[in-house]
């Protein structure tokens, strides 16, 4: 493409003209076009550190279900601490390395240690969280690490609290496996926006203890629980929210959700994780789509 000098213009006026100005500014632009679409392109994955295994769950399965869900759905590396243990107290390889999320921009715990008390233990499980590493917990990660009777309600401060300070909610328990109705109780949040409320199948509902101010309710879950002598209870309780963990503030979304692994492997519950894990690591958009180069892998 040519571009006509106006008659008369000399070398100088034309360095010193605006019409010079504008022709070196759509050079520019030209040039720089292709170099930023690449860069959007080749935006750097978010690593994601999965921690499973412990008991009363088919983890050798949802581990792969996960990471293979997560990352068909967003720019992230998932890379994996397992155990096969089904023990309550699983030797995770994290356990008592308080710098096992170096290098990683947000931690997945979905691991069943309800047996792992010990405080130093706890303590540096909780480090990098602390630090402000994001943290994404699924299931039984709420029923971990637990110091004390789970059923007293916590204290703010006390070695009691300290996991559930993280989680920002408090559960002891949960009821029998009948399908659960979800609701989304805060449906313009980015992480729910646009999401359909849905049954699932045969699953648990966790209890709720307390709800922490510090956490924010993003879906709750009725289910039916049937009682001797025909008669039936419906149990309602938070499933799905957010927390604002510790002095930085560190970003932090939790469910209840994924017993079973026909649950982890409903692509329902797998956007919802996806969704939750962009927010945890500031790559959500306030529609709930993910940020530029942070979406699904070109096919």
């Amino acid at each position: 493409m040519k571009i006509a000098c106006p008659a008369g213009v000399g070398y100088k006026e034309r360095m010193n003209s605006s019409w010079y100005g504008y022709w070196r500014a759509w050079v520019a632009m030209a040039f720089l076009a292709p170099a930023v679409a690449g860069t959007l392109e080749a935006a750097e994955p978010i690593k994601a550190l999965l921690i499973t295994g412990g008991c009363c769950h088919d983890y050798g399965s949802q581990k792969d279900v996960l990471k293979q869900g997560l990352e068909a759905r967003a720019n992230v590396i998932v890379a994996q601490v397992h155990t096969d243990d089904r023990s309550t107290k699983p030797p995770l390889a994290i356990l008592g390395n308080p710098d096992y999320a170096q290098g990683y921009d947000l931690v997945i715990h979905d691991e069943c240690g309800a047996g792992i008390s010990d405080e130093a233990v706890v303590r540096s499980v909780l480090k990098p969280h602390r630090d402000g590493v994001p943290g994404v917990n699924l299931h039984c990660a709420m029923h971990s690490y637990r110091i004390g009777n789970p059923r007293q309600p916590l204290v703010l401060g006390t070695p009691h609290s300290l996991w559930f300070e993280y989680l920002g909610l408090q559960s002891s328990g949960h009821g029998p496996k009948e399908p659960i109705d979800i609701r989304y109780t805060l449906p313009e949040h980015p992480i729910v926006k646009g999401l359909p409320n849905w049954r699932t199948l045969r699953e648990e509902l966790y209890n709720n203890v307390k709800i922490l101010d510090t956490a924010t309710v993003l879906a709750s879950g009725k289910q039916v629980v049937k009682l001797r002598g025909g008669q039936e209870r419906t149990d309602d309780y938070v499933i799905t929210w957010i927390n604002e963990y510790g002095a930085n503030k560190t970003r932090v979304f939790s469910t209840t959700l994924g017993h079973y692994t026909e649950t982890v492997a409903d692509p329902r519950y797998l956007d919802l994780v996806t969704r939750g894990l962009l927010w945890a690591t500031g790559r959500l958009t306030a529609e709930g789509q993910p940020a530029a180069g942070y979406g699904p892998p070109e096919k």
